[in-house]
This record gives C-alpha cells, sequence and structure tokens, in this order.
C-alpha cells in the first residue's frame, strides 16, 4: 500500500532503508536472456490474482491521492463559505473512503499472501524435488548450507519480487504520477521547490546507504559463519570432538567474538536507520513549511485558497518516501532478479544419472549382475556442481583420474561375490554402479541382462538393496527409519523384519518401543544396534540384489555376533555383492574379487587364491588371517618360500 503519513510513512521509511541495504552491485551483474519471460512463466498459475492484486494498488494510491483534495474542498467549499451540508457530505466521503481503502488493503493483504506464500511452496518443492534427482556426486561435491540457502533465503527473495518488490514499485509509480499530477494543478511553483528539495534528502542517504550496505554484507558473512558453526557444533560427532580435544572455552570465545560484531554492527545500523528517517522526515517538514510560508502568504494576498494550501502540504508529507523508492527501484528489481537466476541455476543444472526417454522397468525375480568391461572415473566439479554451492570462484576442471578399468564378472542370481583389496582399490567405486548411484563412463552394468542405463531408477532402486558401513538413520522414530523401506509396511511386518535382523529384542525392552527416536544420525543406539536397524530396513525392502559393505570391523564380539546372524538372513536367497571384511564372508563366497588400482587383478576361491601365493595371499596374512583359528595351529607354506605368519 501507498504511505498515508504517520505510521504509514514510518513503515514505507523502514522499507527504503532495506531497499538501501540491498548491494548495487547486482545492477552490474549479467543476468541470463530470457530471465524475466521465464520468471513470468513460473507466475502464470497467478496472473488473474495478480492482475488483480495491481487493480487495487493502483485504486488504493488513487484513494491516498484523493484525500488531500477532499481535505480542500472541506476547507474551501464547506468551513470557509460556513456550508454545514457540504461539511457533513465531504466528511462522510472521507470515511467512506477510509472505509473503501480498508476494504482494499485487506483484500490486497489476502491476495498478496495467496501469490506470496503459493510461490514460495511452488518454488520450494520444485527445488527440493530437483535435488532429489541429483546424482551422489553433486551431494558429495556441495555445501549442505548453501542448498539450504537456495531453499530458504533465495526462495523468499525471489518471491519478494511479486508481493513486496512489485507492488512497491506499481504502488510508488502510480502515486507520485498522481500526486505530482494534483500538485502541478494546485501550484506548480511550489511543487517545482518540494522537487527541488529532494536531492537534500536523498544525496545524504545514499551515502548512508554504502555505508549500511557494507556493514550488512559483513553481518551477513559472520551470521553465515555462526550458523556454520553452529551446525557442526551441535550435530553428536561435531560436538563428541570439541570434547575429545578439550575446546570449549576457544570455541565460545571465537563464537561470542562473532556475535558480539554482530551486535555492535545492529547497533550502528539501528542508529544509521533512525538517521534515514529524521532525514526524511526533515526533508518532508521543511517542504511542507515552504507550502505553509509560501502557500500561506500567497493565500492571504487571496492569490490561493487555504485549501489549496492544506493539500499542498498534504501531499509533501507523502511525497517523498515514494520519490526515494523510485530512485532505487532498479536494485530492488534486480536483487529479486538475482535470486531467481540463483534458483534457476540449480534447475538447470541436469543429473547426470537420470531415466532414458525409454526406460523401462527392471524385472524383479533371481537377479544376476554383469559388469562388461567397465571403466570409471568420478564427474569433474564441472559436470555436477556449481561454484556458488562449493563457495569457490571457480569450479575444479582438472580432469578427473579413472579409478576403474576394464572390470568384467558376473554375479549368478543367488550367488555371492566378495570384493576385497587394499584400500582405495575401487570396492566402493563398484559398490555404487550397482544400485547405479554413477553410470560408467565405459562399459555396461546388467542385471539380468537390462543394461541400469536403459532400466528406470524406481526399478533399480527397488531391485538393489543397500547396507553401508556406516548406516545412517534419520532423527526420527525406529518405525518412520524402518518404513522408509516399505511406507505401508504394518506393524506384524515391521517386527519379522526385526526378528530376522535380531534386534526385535533391544526395540522391545525401549520404553516407546517402534515410536522410539533413534537421535541425530542414529546416535542414540549402538554401532551394533543401527547397523541391525538399517539390515532389518533392508529386508523390509526385499530386495532382489544385495550390495554389502561389512560393518563389524569396529564391532564388539557380541554385536558382531548379532550384525553377522542378521547379514545371513539379508543375504539368503538373495545375489549379493559384498565388499568383505570378514574372513568367514569370504570363505563361503562363490567368488571373490581381488583389486588393485582399479583392476581385477586375481579372482577365485580362497583356498585356489592362497595356493596362488599373490595379493589375495598378502591380504589374508595382514587383514584375515588373525580370524583364522586354524592359521593359529599351522603355518604350512601358502605358496614357495612364503608362510601364513
Amino acid at each position: 500500500m501507498s504511505p498515508r503519513g504517520g505510521m504509514g510513512g514510518a513503515a514505507a521509511g523502514y522499507g527504503l532503508m532495506r531497499s538501501f541495504r540491498r548491494d548495487p552491485s547486482v545492477t552490474r551483474q549479467a543476468l541470463p536472456k530470457g530471465l524475466v519471460r521465464r520468471v513470468l512463466r513460473f507466475a502464470a498459475p497467478y496472473r488473474r490474482m495478480l492482475a488483480v492484486y495491481f487493480v487495487l494498488i493502483v485504486l488504493d494510491a488513487l484513494i491516498g491521492a484523493a484525500n488531500p483534495l477532499v481535505y480542500k474542498a472541506i476547507i474551501d467549499r464547506g468551513i470557509l463559505p460556513k456550508r454545514t451540508g457540504i461539511i457533513i457530505a465531504l466528511a462522510g466521503l472521507v470515511a467512506g473512503l477510509a472505509l473503501a481503502d480498508s476494504a482494499l488493503s485487506l483484500w490486497q493483504r489476502w491476495i498478496s499472501a495467496r501469490v506470496g506464500e503459493g510461490l514460495i511452496y511452488d518454488l520450494r518443492t520444485t527445488v527440493f524435488e530437483h535435488l532429489q534427482r541429483m546424482p551422489l556426486a553433486f551431494f558429495v561435491r556441495t555445501q549442505t548450507g548453501a542448498l539450504v540457502s537456495r531453499l530458504n533465503n533465495d526462495v523468499l527473495d525471489a518471491q519478494s519480487a511479486f508481493t513486496d518488490t512489485a507492488s512497491s514499485v506499481v504502488s510508488n509509480a502510480v502515486t507520485v504520477v498522481v500526486m505530482l499530477a494534483a500538485m502541478f494543478l494546485l501550484s506548480w511553483q511550489i511543487t517545482l521547490v518540494a522537487l527541488a528539495l529532494l536531492p537534500v534528502f536523498l544525496v545524504p542517504a545514499r551515502l548512508v546507504g554504502r555505508r549500511i550496505q557494507a556493514i550488512t554484507r559483513e553481518s551477513y558473512n559472520l551470521n553465515a559463519l555462526m550458523t556454520s558453526t553452529m551446525t557442526e557444533r551441535f550435530n553428536v560427532a561435531g560436538a563428541l570432538l570439541v570434547r575429545l580435544f578439550g575446546h570449549p572455552e576457544h570455541e565460545a570465545a571465537t563464537f561470542a567474538a562473532r556475535a558480539g560484531r554482530v551486535r555492535d554492527i545492529g547497533v550502528t545500523q539501528a542508529m544509521y536507520t533512525r538517521v534515514f528517517m529524521v532525514a526524511l522526515l526533515l526533508t518532508a517538514s521543511l517542504a511542507t513549511a515552504v507550502a505553509y510560508g509560501w502557500g500561506g502568504v500567497q493565500a492571504a494576498h487571496g492569490v490561493y485558497l487555504v485549501g489549496t494550501v492544506v493539500a499542498l502540504s498534504a501531499y509533501l508529507t507523502r511525497l517523498y518516501a515514494p520519490l526515494t523508492g523510485l530512485s532505487n527501484v532498479q536494485v530492488d528489481i534486480m536483487t529479486a532478479l538475482v535470486s531467481f537466476d540463483r534458483i534457476f541455476e540449480v534447475l538447470d543444472l541436469e543429473p547426470m544419472v537420470a531415466d532414458a526417454p525409454d526406460a523401462v522397468d527392471l524385472p524383479r525375480g533371481p537377479a544376476a549382475v554383469r559388469f562388461e568391461h567397465v571403466d570409471f572415473r568420478y564427474p569433474r566439479a564441472d559436470e555436477v556442481s556449481l561454484a556458488s554451492l562449493e563457495s569457490v570462484a571457480t569450479l575444479d576442471q582438472a580432469p578427473a583420474e579413472q579409478v576403474l578399468f576394464d572390470i568384467d564378472f558376473e554375479v549368478g542370481p543367488g550367488q555371492l561375490v566378495a570384493l576385497v583389496g587394499p584400500s582405495g582399490a575401487g570396492k566402493t567405486t563398484i559398490s555404487h554402479l550397482v544400485p547405479r548411484l554413477y553410470d560408467p563412463t565405459a562399459g555396461t552394468v546388467r542385471i539380468n541382462g537390462l543394461d541400469l542405463r536403459r532400466a528406470t531408477l524406481a526399478s533399480v532402486r527397488a531391485a538393489v538393496g543397500v547396507v553401508t558401513q556406516d548406516a545412517h538413520l534419520f532423527h526420527e522414530t525406529i518405525r518412520e527409519n524402518l518404513r522408509y523401506a516399505k511406507p505401508d509396511a504394518s506393524d506384524h511386518e515391521l517386527w519379522a523384519a526385526l526378528e530376522a535382523a535380531q534386534v526385535a529384542d533391544l526395540v522391545r525392552s525401549l520404553p516407546d518401543g517402534l515410536d522410539t527416536m533413534v537421535g541425530d544420525r542414529g546416535y542414540r543406539l549402538s554401532g551394533g544396534e543401527k547397523q541391525r536397524i538399517a539390515i532389518a530396513r533392508l529386508l523390509l525392502k526385499a530386495p532382489d540384489v544385495v550390495v554389502l559393505d561389512e560393518a563389524t570391523a569396529h564391532l564388539d564380539a557380541e554385536s558382531e555376533r548379532a550384525v553377522q546372524e542378521a547379514l545371513a538372513s539379508a543375504l539368503a536367497g538373495r545375489t549379493a555383492l559384498v565388499i568383505a571384511h570378514r574372513l568367514s564372508t569370504i570363505r563361503r563366497a562363490d567368488l571373490i574379487l581381488v583389486l588393485d588400482h582399479g583392476r581385477i587383478v586375481e579372482r577365485g576361491r580362497h583356498q585356489d587364491l592362497l595356493a596362488a601365493d599373490g595379493l589375495y595371499a598378502d591380504l589374508y596374512r595382514t587383514q584375515f588371517a588373525d580370524q583364522d583359528p586354524e592359521a593359529e595351529r599351522s603355518a604350512e607354506p601358502v605358496g614357495p618360500g612364503r608362510t601364513t605368519g
């Protein structure tokens, strides 16, 4: 709404301060061609409501401009000639205009809320849905805080283009045009003097504005740092690290220094805001003094009517805020467009892993997994990410090194293949290709003969289940974490999965049972308990293929035994690809693949590979021999001149 003086004028002034806090450097940014058309297309569902909204803004501005003319008529045609009937009629008109203005204000606010909140909903859900389709490599590179900012700050700034900025521009423009037209008709001389006074306010305001922009940027940066600090220190892992290394006083002092600077900036901003408001009101008051002084003298000599002087003074008190707002309108519009551009920047980043146009569902049932001469390199930053989401000036464009070379093997239905090898050999990378977290750069990964690039992602995710070494649970109940695999699962199905995962007794012993909150990342549970809950979730999903990074290396003996029993249930009758940490798993594998530097260097069964006395034999001696009861009783050679010792 256009300002009405009094509190309305103060609100308008604070709105202008927000405008002056915006960084004018946005006007120098090169925006993509067609951005405005794209923004308008995004707002197309609300075009009728927006049309009504802008009509209401115009009517509201006209009512505001009409009031001083009614006051003039009351004085000149009613009070001075002592015509009470006209006074009462015009007073009724003022009351009617006030009621109409109130109704228009409520109607505007309703439309503004509907459009604004609707746009926020549309933008957030569109961005969130798009991010859900992004590949794992995208999340590996980007900062979580930057993504959250796109869904919050940028969405809110973009939405303001249709509520705050657009309504302000239209309202201010209509108000200024109507008021200046009326003022020129009343007295072009006083109007020109009033306009000449505008630089008296505007020039200092811009100087103050530049200082405000500098400290506002500093404030935003400090707030971002504090938010990042809190996010990292308040999660369980961060809090544990602080306590283990014993620097809480340093953490508190660092945070206090930043918070203190934000406090000081807040005080400075408050004073600049008050100076801005005082300057605005002072300029309006000086113009009013000119109107009453000059106009009053002219009225005393019969040049102007008294009502003309009153009307001019009323206009002057309301003129400077919209004029100043229009002077900074380019910054306001560009700020909104830049926010839209940042949102579209994310939406335009196409996911590397997506459904092909002719994608078909992967058939369910006993599954064979086939790697055919697969090469792989991880994508470069410029292929999957944005500089603004990594907080860097430019993305790293260095070519990524190849990590897999000519990987070729097959896992038959119901078979288990164990992947072993030194750290960095490529085991985890292979495990990521089966659920299609990545696509190979050469060669093909097939399930039941179907190239996974031709299968729908939904069917691949349904057919392939994964349990990672660090099982992740959401900060929700056990029930909700399990139902993430099968949203419509009954309690009977949940308990059956928990029984098979050897964790039902634990859940029954908890005060809230299935409704127990597991905490951030499941930290209220032990490592073994988390793993068994994750295995229960896998069993509930009932996949045809299981990809497993055995997570028993850091568990105590009792937890390890329980997890191993749960894994036996998870693997029973299913095709399995296991990054093996346990000799028991390796021994029962139908095929062991030994990887080194991204290549399969050996393959076979346990005893055959030991007899070959190659890399597997070395790994056995360094990693697995202590798990073999027979190794302690025998130091028989496993190859020429070498022992298991």
